[in-house]
C-alpha cells in the first residue's frame, strides 16, 4: 500500500514539472525529526508516507516499544506519535516513563488509539499526552494535527526555554548544553569552567525603579557576557568548542552563567575572572540614570569541582553566594569546604524554620542597671537558641541565617509573646512591674504590623505597654525615615517605650534624630571599650550623653566591664548601664535570683 501511495504522489509531482511558479520558501517545520513508535510495521509506513507527501523529511521509526526511550533520548525527536495499545509495554507506560525524566519530559507526544471510549483517553491526558489521533488514521487529520502540534511547541520552546528579556537560555537549555560538553570534553584539552555570575542591580532596579530599567540592564549586561564568551571562544590559548552548547545563560532575575571550556590552567581562568569583572563593572548610561555594576563571581572547575552539571552549577553557584557575603573579594572558586558548610547551613536552616514550635527557642535576659544606685531597673531579652544537637547558640549564629531565609519576624514574634508571658510570671510571683528591652529587625519594622503584634501580646497577657521597650538601630531608622517616623508615632501611641541602639555606629542626621519620638538613646559598646583611658571616647560620650538629655532621652551604655568604666560614665552623666561587670545575658531562673537578691539586700 506504502507503494502505490508514494507512486501516485510521484505521478502528481511529474505531473506538474513543466508549470512555472516563484518558489515558496520552505516552512522550517517541514525539517522537524518525526518519531513513530507503533508495533505494527504497516500503519508507521502509511504514517511516514502521509507526512513525506506534506514535506516532512526526517524520521525515527520502531516497532519495539522496548527501544523507544533510549532512541528518543539520542534523536530529540520534535514530535513523538505513540500506539497505545502494544504488546510487551504498552503507550500508557512509555508515555509515564517519558514525563518522569529530565530530559524527555517537554517532548509533545499525539497518541494513536482505536478505542472509542472516554477513558483511554483520559488516561493518557492524565499521563501527559499533547493530542490524540483515531484508528484508522486520516491523511488530511495527521498532517494538521502534526503541523499544529509543532507550531504550538515551538512557541513553548521558545518561552520555556529563552529569556524574554534579554534572549539568552534558561537554565533547563544550558543544562543541556553543559552535559554536552561535559560528556565531549577531553580532559587533556585543558579545564572546563563554570562562572555563576551575580548581578544584584538587576534585582534592585526592579524592585525600587521600575521593571523596563531593569530589563535594560539586562539587555546590556547580557550583550558583554555574550562578547566575552566569543572573544574567548575565538582565543586560540583558551579555545572553546560550544558549537551547540549555549555559553551563556540568565538562571534568575540577577544571576547569570557563563560557561568556558579549554582553558589551560587556574591563573588562566582567574585572569578571565578579572578581565570579566572589569567588562561588567563598566557604567551603563539610561537617560538621566547611570548605573555601575557590581559583579559576585563564583567558579567552579571540571573535572576538579565535579564530572555533571548539576555538581558543577552548585559548586559555583555557592562560590558565588559566598564572595558576596564576604564582600571584600569580587570572585570566588569552588572547594569542598565551601561545599561542606553549605549543607551544613542548609540543614542548620531547616531545622531553624521549627525551632520556635519545637519549644528550641530560648530568651536570656541581661539586666540594665542604675549608674546612680548600681540596682536592677530592667532588663534586655535576647535569643537563644538550644539545639538539639549543637547545644545553646548564640544569637550570631543564626540571626544573619533567620533574616536571609525570612524566618526573622516569626522569631521577633516569638520573642515578644514570650517577654510579655514572662513579664506576667513575674508579676504574679511578686517582682514587680519590671520593664524589658525587645530588640527589633529591620524586616519585623518596616513590615507594617509591629503594633499589631504588640498590642495582641500585650492584651493576651495583661501586661502594661509601658513594661516593654522597643529597641531599634540607626540603620533601621534611616532607612526609610518617612515610613519609620510614622510607624514610631503608632509605637508611642499604644505606650511603648522606644530605644535607638548602637547609637554612634549609623549614619544619623541630627535633624532627623531629634524628630523622632525617642525616649531612650544607648551608647555602643565600642565608645564604652575604651574608657576611661581615650581621651576621644571619653569626648563622644559626653556629648552624646548631653545630647540625649537635651533631647529628652536617657543614655544608657553597652558593654560595660570594668568598674573604672562604670565610674566614668557616672562621672559623664550616664544614667544606666548593662554588661558583664554586673551580669552576662542569663536565663529566666538566673535573672529572676538577681532581682531575689537585690531585695535582700
Amino acid at each position: 500500500m506504502k507503494n502505490e501511495v508514494w507512486a501516485a504522489s510521484v505521478s502528481a509531482r511529474l505531473d506538474g514539472a513543466g508549470e512555472s511558479a516563484e518558489p515558496t520558501p520552505r516552512n522550517p517545520l517541514l525539517d522537524t525529526k518525526v518519531m513513530m513508535v507503533d508495533d505494527e510495521p504497516l500503519m508507521t509506513d502509511l504514517i511516514q508516507t502521509y507526512l513525506e507527501d506534506a514535506g516532512y523529511s526526517q524520521f525515527v521509526v520502531t516497532n519495539d516499544p522496548c527501544n523507544a526511550l533510549e532512541l528518543l533520548r539520542r534523536e530529540e525527536p520534535g514530535v513523538l506519535l505513540l500506539d497505545l495499545m502494544m504488546p510487551r509495554m504498552s503507550g500508557f507506560e512509555l508515555l509515564e516513563a517519558i514525563r518522569a525524566d529530565r530530559t524527555l519530559r517537554y517532548i509533545p507526544v499525539i497518541v494513536l488509539t482505536a478505542a472509542d471510549g472516554a477513558e483511554a483517553k483520559l488516561r493518557a491526558l492524565q499521563l501527559g499526552a499533547t493530542d490524540f489521533l483515531a484508528k484508522p488514521v486520516d491523511e488530511s487529520e495527521l498532517v494538521l494535527r502534526v503541523r499544529n502540534t509543532l507550531a504550538f511547541h515551538g512557541y513553548y520552546r521558545q518561552v520555556l526555554d529563552f529569556d524574554a528579556a534579554t534572549g539568552l537560555p534558561l537554565p533547563r537549555l544550558f543544562d543541556r548544553g553543559l552535559i554536552e560538553v561535559l560528556q565531549r570534553h577531553d580532559p587533556v584539552g585543558g579545564l572546563v569552567a563554570l562562572f555563576s555570575v551575580q548581578l544584584p542591580e538587576c534585582r534592585q532596579l526592579r524592585e525600587t525603579v521600575d521593571q523596563t530599567l531593569a530589563d535594560s540592564l539586562a539587555k546590556v549586561m547580557a550583550q558583554r557576557l555574550r562578547h566575552f564568551a566569543a572573544d574567548h571562544r575565538a582565543d586560540p590559548l583558551l579555545a572553546t568548542s560550544l558549537e551547540r552548547a549555549p555559553p551563556v545563560c540568565r538562571l534568575g532575575v540577577d544571576h547569570f552563567g557563563l560557561l568556558l571550556e579549554g582553558l589551560a590552567d587556574v591563573a588562566a581562568v582567574e585572569a578571565l575572572a578579572h578581565r570579566l569583572i572589569s567588562l561588567l563593572s563598566e557604567p551603563v548610561g539610561f537617560g538621566h540614570h547611570e548605573v555601575a555594576a557590581s559583579p559576585w563571581i563564583g567558579i567552579s572547575l571540571s573535572p576538579r569541582d565535579g564530572s555533571t552539571s548539576e555538581a558543577l552549577r552548585q559548586a559555583a553557584d555557592i562560590a558565588s553566594t559566598h564572595a558576596r557575603a564576604r564582600g571584600d573579594v569580587q570572585y570566588q572558586f569552588a572547594s569542598a569546604d565551601l561545599n561542606t558548610r553549605s549543607h551544613e547551613r542548609f540543614a542548620l536552616g531547616s531545622q531553624l524554620r521549627n525551632a520556635a514550635s519545637r519549644g528550641e527557642l530560648r530568651l536570656h535576659y541581661q539586666p540594665k542597671v542604675d549608674l546612680a544606685g548600681n540596682r536592677i531597673v530592667g532588663a534586655e531579652a535576647l535569643v537563644r537558641w538550644q539545639h538539639p544537637e549543637r547545644g545553646l547558640l548564640a544569637p550570631g549564629s543564626f540571626i544573619p541565617m533567620a533574616e536571609e531565609l525570612g524566618l526573622i519576624r516569626h522569631i521577633g514574634r516569638w520573642v515578644i509573646e514570650q517577654v510579655c508571658k514572662d513579664l506576667a510570671d513575674w508579676a504574679r510571683a511578686g517582682h514587680g512591674a519590671i520593664k524589658v528591652a525587645v530588640n527589633v529587625s529591620k524586616a519585623q519594622f518596616m513590615a507594617g504590623d509591629l503594633c499589631s503584634v504588640l498590642r495582641l501580646a500585650l492584651f493576651d497577657t495583661g501586661v502594661a505597654a509601658g513594661q516593654l521597650v522597643v529597641e531599634l538601630t540607626e540603620s533601621v531608622l534611616m532607612d526609610d525615615v518617612a515610613a519609620g517616623m510614622a510607624q514610631m508615632h503608632e509605637l508611642k501611641a499604644l505606650g511603648v517605650t522606644l530605644s535607638i541602639d548602637d547609637f554612634g555606629t549609623g549614619y544619623s542626621s541630627l535633624s532627623y534624630l531629634k524628630q523622632f519620638p525617642l525616649d531612650e538613646l544607648k551608647i555602643d559598646r565600642s565608645f564604652v571599650r575604651d574608657l576611661p583611658g581615650g581621651h576621644a571616647d571619653v569626648a563622644i560620650v559626653r556629648t552624646v550623653v548631653e545630647l540625649g538629655h537635651s533631647l529628652g532621652m536617657s543614655v544608657i551604655a553597652e558593654g560595660v566591664e570594668t568598674e573604672a568604666q562604670r565610674e566614668c560614665l557616672q562621672r559623664l552623666g550616664c544614667d544606666r548601664y548593662q554588661g558583664y561587670l554586673f551580669s552576662k545575658p542569663v536565663p529566666e531562673e538566673d535573672f529572676l535570683r538577681l532581682l531575689a537578691a537585690q531585695r535582700g539586700a
